[in-house]
C-alpha cells in the first residue's frame, strides 16, 4: 500500500472550513509521527488552537504553523572559501545513514554545479574495507581522484595524505569520509579527535568543516547520533538524507532548533544529482505540504 505523505496528512486535515478538537488532535499526532517532538508539537498545536478560537481563516493558520515549525531552523551555504588554498569538509556519521554515498555526492555537486576546480575524496572510513571499496569505486564512476590506503590503515594518515597531495596538485577541495562505528564510543571520539588535530595542523580551521549526515528515516535515532557527535568534536552542518515526502523528516527541526545545528544539504534519492542545498522554505513545502513562506531562508554563509 502506497503511504499517504505527512503533507498530504496535514493538507487533508485542512481542507474544510471547520478547525475543530478533533482536528487539533489529529494534527498533533502527525507533527509527532513527523518527529518534530512531543513538545514542539504540543507548543504548535496550542498556537493552532488559539488562532482557531480567534476565528482565524485556514490559511492564516497554515502560516502560523509554518512559522512556527520552522523556528529555530536553519540553512547554511556551505561552499569553500575561493580565497583559500584547500578546504576539507570532514563527512561524519553512523554506517547507514548514506555517509559514504553522501561523499560523493557532495564531490559531484562541487565540481559540476558549482565549478569548483580540484575536487578529492578521502576513504577515511578505514575501518570498513567495503566503505574504502564503494568510495573508489564512486570516484572513478565520477572521475573524481580517491586518496586511500586500504582496511585498518590509520584514517588520520590518509586525510593528512588528501590534504598534502591536494596542496601539491593545487586542488581545491577534500571530502573525506569517515568511520561510523567502532568497539566503543570512546573508540570513536578518540579517532576523531585525532584526526581533528591533524587537520587542523594542515590548514586553516577557517576552511575546515565538520558536516554530519542524518539518515531522516530513524527518527529520535537520527537525533541522539546529532547530540553525540555535536558533544564529541563539534559540528558545524548536516546533511538530511534519504528525505521523501514520507519520511520522518521532521528531526531536522528538533536538530537545528536544540543543538544548533545549520543543515547545509538535502537529500532526496539514490542519484548523484539528488543531493541539493537545503532550503528552509523547501523543506517546509515537503514536510506541512502547502504553499509557504517563512523569510528564514537567509542562508548563513559556511
Amino acid at each position: 500500500m502506497k503511504k499517504t505523505g505527512l503533507g498530504a496528512k496535514i493538507r487533508a486535515l485542512f481542507t474544510g472550513s471547520k478547525i475543530d478538537e478533533a482536528l487539533i488532535e489529529n494534527l498533533e499526532d502527525i507533527l509527532i509521527e513527523a518527529d518534530v517532538g512531543s513538545r514542539l508539537a504540543a507548543e504548535i498545536v496550542g498556537d493552532v488552537e488559539a488562532m482557531a478560537g480567534r476565528g482565524a481563516d485556514r490559511d492564516t493558520v497554515m502560516d502560523v504553523l509554518a512559522k512556527r515549525v520552522s523556528e529555530g531552523l536553519r540553512a547554511v551555504d556551505l561552499r569553500p572559501d575561493p580565497e583559500a588554498d584547500v578546504t576539507l569538509y570532514l563527512i561524519l556519521g553512523v554506517n547507514g545513514t548514506g555517509k559514504t554515498t553522501s561523499c560523493a555526492k557532495l564531490a559531484r555537486y562541487y565540481r559540476d554545479v558549482l565549478g569548483v576546480s580540484g575536487v578529492v575524496l578521502a576513504a577515511g572510513d578505514t575501518f570498513r574495507a567495503a566503505a574504502v571499496q564503494q568510495l573508489v569505486t564512486h570516484g572513478e564512476r565520477l572521475g573524481i581522484r580517491v586518496v586511500q590506503q586500504g582496511q585498518n590503515a590509520d584514517p588520520a594518515s590518509v586525510i593528512f595524505d588528501a590534504l598534502a597531495s591536494a596542496k601539491s596538485r593545487g586542488e581545491r577541495l577534500v571530502i573525506a569520509d569517515t568511520a561510523g562505528r567502532m568497539h566503543t564510543r570512546a573508540d570513536l571520539v578518540g579517532q576523531l579527535a585525532k584526526i581533528d588535530k591533524v587537520v587542523r595542523r594542515q590548514i586553516d580551521p577557517a576552511h575546515y568543516r565538520k558536516v554530519m549526515v542524518i539518515d531522516s528515516t530513524t527518527g529520535q535515532n537520527g537525533y541522539r547520533q546529532a547530540e553525540l557527535f555535536h558533544e564529541a568534536v563539534g559540528v558545524d552542518a548536516a546533511i538530511l538524507a534519504k528525505y521523501d515526502s514520507t519520511a520522518k523528516g521532521g528531526i531536522a527541526v528538533q536538530i537545528s532548533r536544540s543543538l544548533g545545528i545549520p543543515f547545509a544539504f538535502l537529500g532526496t534519492g539514490e542519484t548523484y544529482e539528488s543531493l541539493q542545498p537545503f532550503s528552509v522554505d523547501d523543506y517546509l513545502r515537503r514536510l506541512i505540504g502547502d504553499p509557504v513562506s517563512t523569510g528564514m531562508d537567509d542562508d548563513v554563509p559556511g
